[in-house]
């Protein structure tokens, strides 16, 4: 081998190629500002036909612009399926490279060649995602080192002989070319369709959406939910096909076990799921033979229910006029020192906490307020569907209190040296957040609940971290089903973020004063000075509104 020699330097590159792709690529996909979060059914053309193309190597190029133009090219690749960035590599590292293994969301990259025969480059990761498209925030000023071995080949031309599978890619080519996606499961009761956040590439969104639904939940999620889906189940033929009328079609294998399954839970699942850009319809084939009859099921948006909040001692809503009410039914506040009330979404379980130190029920007709749990720093509890009332004490404790059951403690090994902010339960009852800090500073927790047969909570297993670009979080809130709304800090201003369970974090205009925050008919937060103030396109205030503590919205 004639291998060219080269003396070792260093150089620094903010890929400049780099920063105008993501000018060119970037387009409407990036997450909203302002405004409440709500699902979107506005269907978004596959954008790879207007991606640009990559280019192959130049004759004579040095090895870090040989490691600079392949990671160009791969970022470009979906339009030609990488080949062009195969042309990089050398040997069996062109057969072997998996490019769709994961994705490293990077800002700058710098490039060290440190020895004649290595560049180094080092990346400022903003996520990460993995080969199954569970996306993963990264925190602030997070950087990674990836190491390219080089080769001369026999015309002395650098290629790459030894890099990592997977691709770096900056914001700009991400927004474009990858889709979050909702992938459906069934609660343990299989009333409610839970999804799971995925993040594929836009071309062939529906296929890898199919194929991650057949492979099931990932580990977080697999002991708290069930699909209707046989085991085994398999795509057939390997892609989902989309006319141009918008009808796809899911073949799925073997036929004679689907036809056996529960049709109708799973089809709700499969609708659920492939409500992705480009699908108007879906049509199921077991074998040659078409599948109908989909389960209606609950799932998305919190409740729509009145905002409550304590006004005076007592307990009021604001209607959809902003008119100011008593809620009906639940009497005086007064000498019971309540703070954080929460109710249900049906209206049955009402819950505050007193004096700091026990969970209890409100006053309602002629039942006097009972005690459901004890314990010291109380943080405001969150009510599931099941009629469990959560809150958690000091040493990472969650409890889940009950009328006329003893209370629960719920095991949670990760909150284990934690003290625990903020928890509140999805209206699907699977999942929950948690906000905890610890000596690795404040997290953001998603889990899934784990039930016995009667519904009441036993623990929470395995978590995914959420909103790791904030550096504080003290209270969260479900904003949608796949959503949360974080009061914190990303850059020194305590404000309200959206923070996505999978996805970019994102912090919301500024609010003077900010003291509560709740979310279901939008966002609402309270201030200081006791006004409310409605997330519109800005913080607008709530007229007529004074004194207001501790607003909250059903479920």
């Amino acid at each position: 081998m004639n291998a060219r020699t080269t003396t070792p330097r260093r150089r620094t590159v903010l890929v400049a190629v780099l920063v105008a792709l993501a000018s060119l690529l970037t387009a409407c996909t990036s997450m909203p500002t302002s405004g409440p979060v709500n699902r979107s059914d506005v269907q978004v053309a596959d954008p790879g036909d207007v991606a640009p193309l990559p280019e192959g190597p130049h004759p004579d190029a040095q090895p870090i612009d040989i490691v600079a133009g392949y990671l160009l090219a791969g970022a470009t690749g979906f339009s030609d399926d990488f080949v062009t960035a195969r042309q990089y590599l050398a040997g069996e590292a062109r057969q072997t490279w998996k490019p769709l293994a994961g994705v490293v969301v990077a800002g700058n990259l710098q490039y060290t060649q440190t020895s004649d025969t290595q560049v180094t480059v080092d990346v400022s990761v903003v996520a990460r995602v993995d080969g199954d498209g569970r996306y993963v925030e990264a925190p602030p000023d997070a950087r990674e080192s990836v190491t390219y071995d080089m080769v001369s080949g026999t015309d002395g031309q650098w290629r790459i002989a030894g890099t990592p599978d997977g691709l770096v890619v900056s914001q700009g080519v991400f927004d474009t070319q990858f889709r979050a996606a909702s992938v459906y499961f069934l609660s343990p009761d299989e009333t409610f369709l839970v999804p799971e956040t995925r993040w594929f590439p836009a071309k062939k969104l529906p296929t890898y959406v199919m194929k991650a639904l057949l492979a099931g939940p990932s580990p977080w999620l697999r002991d708290a939910v069930t699909t209707a889906i046989p085991d085994g189940t398999q795509l057939k033929p390997e892609s989902v096909v989309v006319d141009g009328n918008g009808v796809a079609r899911v073949g799925l294998e073997p036929a004679a076990a689907v036809r056996a399954a529960d049709r109708g839970l799973m089809l709700a699942q499969i609708d659920a799921s492939m409500r992705v850009a480009g699908v108007g319809k879906v049509q199921v084939l077991a074998g040659d033979v078409i599948i109908e009859g989909a389960a209606t099921l609950d799932s998305g948006p919190l409740s729509s229910g009145d905002l409550e909040m304590i006004q005076a001692d007592r307990l009021v809503r604001l209607d959809a006029s902003n008119k100011v009410a008593p809620v009906e039914g639940v009497g005086s506040l007064k000498g019971l020192g309540a703070r954080y009330p929460a109710v249900d979404e049906s209206g049955a379980v009402r819950v505050a906490i007193s004096r700091g130190s026990a969970l209890v029920t409100l006053p309602t007709g002629a039942a006097r307020s009972t005690v459901l749990a004890t314990g010291a720093g109380l943080v405001a509890p969150s009510v599931d569907r099941f009629g469990w009332a959560w809150t958690a004490k000091k040493g990472g404790i969650l409890l889940a209190g009950r009328a006329g059951v003893k209370p629960v403690t719920v095991h949670a090994a990760f909150l284990q040296g934690r003290e625990v902010r903020a928890v509140r339960v999805e209206r699907d009852g699977v999942r929950i957040v948690v906000v905890s800090s610890g000596p690795d500073g404040v997290a953001i927790d998603v889990g899934a609940v784990v039930r016995d047969a009667k519904g009441a909570p036993q623990q929470v297993g395995d978590v995914i971290r959420a909103g790791a670009a904030l550096t504080d979080a003290t209270s969260v809130v479900w904003a949608d089903e796949s959503a949360l709304a974080v009061v914190g800090r990303s850059d020194g201003q305590l404000t309200v973020h959206q923070v996505p369970v999978s996805g970019p974090s994102q912090s919301l205009p500024e609010v003077a004063d900010l003291a509560a925050l709740a979310g279901g008919r939008g966002l609402v937060v309270s201030t200081t000075k006791g006004e409310l103030r409605r997330l519109v396109t800005t913080w607008a205030a709530v007229p007529g509104v004074a004194d207001a503590l501790d607003p909250y919205f059903p479920g």
